[in-house]
């Protein structure tokens, strides 16, 4: 009897301990953590800044230049020479996202007399849309009474916090045959009215061909061109005859800047546009094609040849932008020169190339950062 009732005072106690050490609250179950695998290597840091990837994308067009001939009325009409090179420097962060994004047109123009001599002035600067500002002259004929610039900027403000895809499925509508992708988005329709196809493709290549940077917080775009190596018709030294054509060189920088303003990745570029006339003033090339740049051309471009280092356009180019890397606008700019070609230590071997006007780019790049 005494065993049995042993027995029952210990489930009794049993019991009552298990009631005093219960809570009324739920319990909250912790996270597991599963621990990293340890490959032997530190894991790049990419929390210093919010952009990790630097874009530069372009598109080229020649399509509106314009042969010699008569208009609808029997008009005389000289030829013109436009290049279009339509740019856009971006900044995505891990996600592909848009952080920074710089759009503008370099929209040049060489004008021929009837005799297929130049007018237009070869040693001026030829600004951009984005230089020339309200003087572009967008608003006479705007239907909403905005410039291109302030219309640019609605379009890029859209696009912050987008990827490339969503900015590519952007909904658009066809106005006339010069505007065959207008936005049709409630946010645009009252602020942007010009055609955004080839802006749109421009952000797609800057994606495409976007490189690593680290530490990145502000991304800008440099643009310089000039038609100083466009050709009136007529002879060579020879006496040979020499037709006209137009030459663009449009060179562009992308940058990336750190919060101390160095740099921490560029891309550097040129759109070298030649428009060739035959004896007629007519358009010798393709005006449908669309044209490459330096750095698309790569080989092609045929610099290694010739080159007394053996290096491309596009290798020199970026054993520029490597050397710029870390370093602030000051010591860039600084860069030891002989007749326009680095001499400084670390770059006589891969660059031989005159840089002057790349500094220039880089320079403005550095200025625009946002």
């Amino acid at each position: 009897m005494k065993r049995v009732l042993s027995i029952v005072l210990m489930i009794a106690l049993s019991v009552a301990l298990l009631v005093g050490c219960s809570s009324t609250e739920t319990p909250v179950e912790e996270p597991v953590q599963t621990p990293t695998p340890d490959t032997g290597a530190e894991t790049p840091a990419t929390d210093e800044g919010t952009i990790t990837k630097l874009g530069l994308g372009h598109i080229v067009s020649i399509a509106k230049s314009k042969d010699k001939g008569v208009d609808a009325n029997g008009n005389p009409v000289n030829a013109t020479a436009q290049a279009d090179v339509m740019i856009a420097a971006v900044g995505f962060d891990a996600d592909g996202k848009v952080v920074s994004v710089s759009i503008d047109t370099a929209q040049t123009r060489v004008a021929f007399d009837e005799n297929m001599q130049v007018t237009s002035d070869v040693n001026a600067e030829v600004p951009t849309k984005r230089d020339l500002g309200a003087d572009y002259g967008m608003v006479k004929a705007s239907g909403i009474g905005k410039e291109w610039f302030e219309q640019m900027d609605a379009l890029q403000e859209w696009m912050i916090g987008k990827t490339v895809d969503e900015i590519l499925s952007m909904e658009t509508t066809m106005r006339d045959e010069a505007h065959p992708s207008v936005p049709n988005v409630p946010e645009l329709t009252s602020s942007v009215t010009i055609d955004v196809g080839d802006y749109l493709r421009a952000i797609e290549e800057a994606w495409n061909n976007s490189i690593d940077v680290n530490g990145a917080e502000k991304v800008g775009l440099g643009i310089k061109t000039s038609i100083a190596k466009s050709v009136s018709a007529g002879t060579d030294a020879n006496g040979n005859p020499v037709t006209a054509k137009a030459q663009v060189d449009t060179m562009i920088s992308a940058v990336a800047l750190d919060a101390e303003g160095k740099v921490v990745g560029s891309i550097i570029d040129t759109a070298q546009v030649v428009i060739p006339f035959d004896e007629e003033g007519k358009v010798a090339i393709d005006k449908t094609a669309e044209l490459r740049t330096k750095n698309e051309l790569k080989e092609d471009y045929g610099m290694g040849k010739v080159s007394p280092i053996g290096k491309e356009w596009y290798e020199q180019a970026q054993a520029l932008a490597e050397w710029m890397k870390g370093k602030s606008l000051d010591e860039i700019k600084a860069m030891k020169l002989e007749e326009g070609r680095p001499a400084e230590e670390d770059l006589v071997s891969s660059v031989t190339i005159h840089v002057n006007e790349y500094l220039v780019v880089v320079e403005e790049a550095i200025n625009n950062a946002k």
